[in-house]
C-alpha cells in the first residue's frame, strides 16, 4: 500500500470480499466507529452479519481500549450501512494508508456517505464533557497522509455542509467545532495544550482526519462526530483518566447510535 493506487487496488479486493461475505451487492454508507462508540452499533440499525476485520484483505485489528475487530452489515431504514465498530491508529505502529483502510474498503463497496466519530478532548469551557460535537473543519498535525504522489485534493469542503445541516435538522443543540488530529499516544502538553487552541481548534484527538482525506479524495461525502471525553484543558489541574475518559462515552453510545441511525435515515 505504498502508493494511493495501491491503497486502493488492496481496498477494493476487501471491499469484494466485504460484499460476498456479507451477502451484500453494495453499500449506501459507511459508519467507522470510536473509542467507547461500539455498542452504538446496537441502536443504529438492523443488524443482518457480523464478520471479523481479520477476514478482509489488508486488515489489522485494533489494539486500542474501546475498540472492536467486528465489522457489521447492518440496514437502517432502506440503506445498507457498513459498520466498523473500530479503528487502527497511526500510534499503533500503522501507516496513513492502513488507518484509511477500511474508508477506502466502504467507498470501494459503493458507500457515497462515510460517518467518522471518536472521543476528543475539549479545548473550550463551552464544551462540556457528554457533549456531542459535529466536526466543522480539522487541522491534521499527524505530519501524515493517506495520500502518495501528485494526488491534489481540494479539502475546502471536507466534511459535508449538507450533513451537517441534517444532523442540526435533528438535533439543533449540536454544536461544531474543529478537530485538531495528533499522532499521539501521548497527550499534549500545557503549552501544546494553548498552542492548539490558539491555532484555532476546538477538539483535540488522535483519528479522524486521516479517514477524511481518504474518503473526499475517493469522492465520498463525510459526517464527523466527536465526543467529548475529557476536558483537555483542565488536565493541566487534574490528571487524565483515561478509564474514566472512556466510559463517558460507553454510557452514551446506545442514544448516539440513534441519532446516527435517524442522521443516515435521511441523507
Amino acid at each position: 500500500m505504498a502508493t494511493t493506487s495501491g491503497a486502493k487496488e488492496l481496498a477494493a479486493e476487501a471491499a469484494s470480499e466485504l460484499r460476498f461475505r456479507t451477502g451484500a451487492d453494495g453499500y449506501d454508507a459507511a459508519v467507522v466507529l470510536g473509542s467507547g462508540w461500539t455498542e452504538a452499533a446496537d441502536s443504529l440499525g438492523i443488524p443482518n452479519i457480523d464478520i471479523d476485520m481479520s477476514d478482509l484483505p489488508g486488515f489489522a485489528p485494533p489494539s486500542a481500549a474501546g475498540h472492536s475487530s467486528k465489522v457489521r452489515s447492518l440496514w437502517v431504514g432502506a440503506k445498507r450501512v457498513v459498520v466498523f465498530l473500530g479503528r487502527t491508529h497511526l500510534y499503533e505502529t500503522h501507516d496513513p494508508m492502513r488507518v484509511a483502510h477500511a474508508v477506502r474498503t466502504a467507498v470501494s463497496a459503493g458507500a457515497s456517505t462515510v460517518v467518522l466519530t471518536g472521543a476528543a478532548g475539549s479545548l473550550r469551557a463551552d464544551f462540556a464533557v457528554g457533549q456531542p460535537i459535529l466536526v466543522r473543519d480539522h487541522i491534521n498535525l499527524t505530519a501524515r497522509s493517506p495520500l502518495a504522489g501528485p494526488d491534489f485534493v481540494d479539502l475546502s469542503g471536507a466534511y459535508s455542509r449538507r450533513l451537517r445541516g441534517i444532523t442540526r435538522d435533528i438535533d439543533g443543540s449540536l454544536a461544531e467545532g474543529v478537530y485538531a488530529s495528533l499522532l499521539g499516544p501521548q497527550l499534549q502538553t500545557p503549552a501544546e495544550l494553548a498552542m492548539l487552541r490558539s491555532a484555532g481548534a476546538d477538539l483535540v484527538g488522535r483519528s479522524i482526519a486521516l479517514e477524511t482525506i481518504a474518503a473526499v479524495e475517493m469522492g465520498a461525502e463525510v459526517l464527523g462526530m466527536a465526543m467529548v471525553s475529557n476536558d483537555a484543558m483542565g488536565a493541566v489541574f487534574e490528571p487524565f483518566d483515561s478509564a474514566k475518559a472512556l466510559a463517558v462515552v460507553q454510557q452514551r453510545a446506545l442514544r448516539l447510535g440513534d441519532l446516527l441511525h435517524a442522521i443516515l435515515v435521511r441523507t
